[in-house]
């Protein structure tokens, strides 16, 4: 016999996403990542780096802050 679910928690479908799913919808929205480094050495901190990001997608609503550029001279690759 199974139990229905506590009072105020709702149960969210079971079903599968696929990875580039997942990274369209987050990337349609925007993610923002963040970080700190330190270098420390016997416990004193020498260094201290506040790393951010803002990932998105680029589209005609929000397009690329870059000048478009022209394929690379010799035909981009080495040789």
């Amino acid at each position: 016999m199974t139990r229905p679910p506590p009072s105020g928690a709702e149960q969210l479908p079971q079903r599968q996403v696929a990875l580039i799913d997942l990274l369209d919808r987050l990337l349609t929205g925007g993610v923002v990542l963040t970080g700190d480094v330190v270098l420390s050495i016997a416990d004193i901190d020498l260094v201290r780096i506040s790393l951010r990001a803002l990932i998105v997608s680029i589209s005609e609503q929000n397009p690329s802050p870059w000048p478009s550029v022209g394929p690379l001279p010799g035909g981009g690759h080495d040789g």
